[in-house]
C-alpha cells in the first residue's frame, strides 16, 4: 500500500548531538543505526531511520558532573530557585515541545509502530500531563505556606529536592513514560539525566533544543546509547540520589546493585506485571469481550497494564472463546497510520520467534489455538493467537509475553485465580468481570490487597494520570501519578524554631525582606 507523503520518511535522521552541561556537543565517534521494522517499499525490508552516538563511561561521567555541578550539594541555582520560577521554566519548554508534535508523531509511528491515533494520544496525554504537574505543584507549594506550631516549636514544612536523578524508560511509551519521570523530578528542584529506550530513540532529538534553552545548564543532560554502557557507569560512582526507571525488575535490579550505598538509592520504578481478567459466570459477555480485546491487544499487548491472562468460569467459557476469537481475527492488520487499523508491526525484530516459542510450547502441552489467524506469521508481525485450555506448566502462563498472545484459562473456583494471583510475582491491577454483588464484594474485598487497582467491568489501564499508578511485589516501587511523583521525587524537610522573640523576630525578618527562597509564606496564583 502507498504511503501518503506526510508519513513517508524523506530523509534520514542522523543524531549528532547531545545535551550535557546545557550545551548542545557534537558527537563525532562511533554511532548506531536506527531501524524501523515498518517498510518503505513493496518487497519487505526494514527502513533505517536514522543514526544515534554510541556513547559510553567518558560521556556517562560527563553527564553526572554536569548534573552534580548543577545541584552542587544543594546550594545551585535549580534546587534553591523558588518554585514559581521553576515552574515558569517548565512552562516555557512545553510551549516549545508543542511545537513539535508533529515530527514526534511521526517518529513514535515509525519507530514503534503505534498507530495514528494512539501516537496523537501519547503525545497530546503527555502536554496534559505536564500542565496537569505544573498544577498540582502549585497547589503543593500554596499548602505549604503556612507555619505550623506544636510543643511552642514552630514547623515551615514543605517538600525538597533528593539530588540526582537517572531516568530510563521503555519503547511503549518513550514520550509519556520518560516524561512521567522526568518532569516531576524536574521540577521538584532535583538535577537528571536521562538516556532514550532503544527503540523510540530518534523522537527525543526533536526536543534537545528546548531542554537546552528552557532550564539552567546541567539540569537536564541527554545521553545515547546502550543502557549498560551509560547507566552502568553512572550507577556504580555511588553519587546517585535516585534510580527512576520504568521496565523490568531485571533491570532496576542489576542497576541498583551497582550503586555502592544503595541504601542511600532511592528507587522510583514501574515494572513489569502479568494482569489478570477474571470472568465470572454472570458476566455480561458483549462488554467483557470488547474490555478484555482492548486490554490484551491495545498496542499488541506492549503494555505492561495490557491483560496478558484471562481467568474464564466454565459455564461461560466456552461461548467467551468462541466469540471473542472471531473479534480477533477481525481485527485489522496494517500500517500505523492506515484508517481502523488495530494490529500494526512489532518494534522488536525478534518479537515475533519469541511468540511463536510461546505458542509452540503451549500447543506441545496440550493447549489449542482457537482463532483461524492465530499463528500467521509476517516479515514483522504475528497474528494473535488465543490460546485454550492453558495451564501453569506453560511458559505462556508464567511468563510477562509483551505481544499478541492470549492466554485463556478454564476455572471453576474462584480461590483458583485468587491462589495463582497471591503466588505471582506481580501484583499491579486485575479487570474483574461480573453483575452479582454478593459475588463482587468479597471478591473486591480481597483483590484490593493483591492488586493496587481493581477495574470492575473494565480493562486494565494507567489512567487518567491523576490517579495513582503502583503495583506490588515485582511490579513498582513508589507511585506514579501526578500527585504522587512529585512526592516520590522529593523528600519533606523544614526549618524548625522555638516560639521566643529573637525567632521570631528573624523570621518576620526573612519574610519582610524575602531574601530566603524556601522560608517564604508567598502564594502562587
Amino acid at each position: 500500500m502507498a504511503i501518503a507523503a506526510n508519513y513517508k520518511i524523506t530523509e534520514t535522521l542522523n543524531q549528532t548531538s547531545y545535551l550535557v552541561n546545557g550545551k548542545l556537543k557534537e558527537w563525532t565517534g562511533k554511532t548506531s543505526k536506527v531501524y524501523s521494522t515498518i517498510s518503505s517499499t513493496e518487497k519487505y525490508a526494514p527502513t533505517l531511520l536514522g543514526t544515534i552516538p554510541d556513547m559510553g563511561e567518558p560521556e556517562a561521567n560527563e553527564a553526572l558532573n554536569a548534573a552534580l555541578g548543577a545541584y552542587n550539594k544543594g546550594q545551585g541555582t535549580w534546587p534553591t530557585m523558588q518554585v514559581k520560577d521553576r515552574l515558569d521554566c517548565m512552562k516555557v519548554f512545553v510551549e516549545k515541545m508543542k511545537a513539535k508534535r508533529e515530527g514526534i508523531v511521526k517518529l513514535l509511528m515509525w519507530e514503534i509502530g503505534k498507530s495514528l491515533p494512539d501516537s496523537q494520544k501519547e503525545f497530546d496525554r503527555t502536554v496534559e500531563y505536564i500542565y496537569d504537574t505544573i498544577e498540582d505543584c502549585k497547589q503543593l507549594d500554596r499548602d505549604s505556606a503556612k507555619f505550623q506550631k506544636q510543643d511552642g516549636v514552630y514547623a515551615h514544612i514543605k517538600r525538597g529536592p533528593l539530588g540526582v536523578v537517572l531516568c530510563l524508560a521503555p519503547y511503549n511509551y518513550p514520550l509519556n513514560e520518560t516524561f512521567a519521570l522526568l518532569i516531576p523530578a524536574i521540577i521538584m528542584g532535583n538535577t537528571t539525566i536521562f538516556k532514550p529506550a532503544k527503540h523510540g530513540v530518534l523522537l527525543i532529538a526533536p526536543l534537545l533544543e528546548a531542554f537546552q534553552s528552557s532550564f539552567p545548564k546541567g539540569v537536564v543532560n541527554i545521553l545515547f546509547g546502550r543502557g549498560r554502557a551509560v547507566a552502568g557507569p553512572i550507577m556504580k560512582t555511588g553519587k546517585v540520589d535516585v534510580l527512576a526507571l520504568i521496565g523490568n525488575s531485571k533491570s532496576a535490579n542489576a542497576l541498583q546493585n551497582q550503586h555502592p550505598k544503595s541504601n542511600r538509592l532511592r528507587l522510583v520504578l514501574g515494572l513489569e506485571a502479568k494482569n489478570p481478567a477474571i470472568i465470572l459466570p454472570d458476566a455480561d459477555l458483549t462488554l467483557t469481550i470488547e474490555e478484555c480485546l482492548s486490554g490484551t491487544l491495545s498496542f499488541n499487548g506492549q503494555r505492561c497494564t495490557a491483560l496478558k491472562v484471562v481467568y474464564a468460569h466454565e459455564n461461560i467459557v466456552d461461548g467467551f472463546n468462541a466469540q471473542f476469537a472471531k473479534r480477533v481475527d477481525a481485527l485489522k492488520f496494517g500500517n500505523p497510520w492506515e484508517d481502523g487499523v488495530k494490529l500494526t508491526p512489532l518494534p522488536e525484530p525478534g518479537k515475533p520467534d519469541y511468540i511463536q516459542e510461546l505458542i509452540d510450547d503451549a500447543v506441545s502441552k496440550g493447549a489449542k489455538i482457537l482463532n483461524k489467524k492465530g499463528g500467521k506469521r509476517f516479515d514483522n508481525y504475528i497474528w494473535p493467537a488465543v490460546l485454550y485450555p492453558v495451564t501453569k506448566d506453560m511458559r505462556v502462563y508464567q511468563e510477562e509475553q509483551f505481544g499478541p498472545v492470549i492466554p485463556v484459562v478454564p476455572f471453576s473456583d474462584i480461590e483458583e485465580p485468587l491462589n495463582d494471583m497471591a503466588e505471582s510475582n506481580y501484583g499491579q491491577q486485575v479487570s474483574l468481570f461480573g453483575k452479582d454483588v454478593y459475588a463482587l464484594a468479597p471478591l473486591i474485598d480481597s483483590l484490593v490487597n493483591l492488586v493496587c487497582r481493581v477495574n470492575l467491568n473494565s480493562s486494565c489501564q494507567r489512567g487518567p494520570d491523576v490517579y495513582p499508578f503502583t503495583g506490588r511485589k515485582d511490579s513498582a516501587q513508589s507511585t506514579l501519578s501526578v500527585h504522587d511523583a512529585l512526592r516520590s521525587f522529593s523528600i519533606r524537610t523544614f526549618v524548625a524554631f522555638k516560639d521566643n522573640e529573637l525567632n521570631n523576630e528573624t523570621i518576620e525578618k526573612l519574610l519582610e525582606t524575602k531574601l530566603s527562597n524556601f522560608v517564604s509564606t508567598d502564594y502562587i496564583l
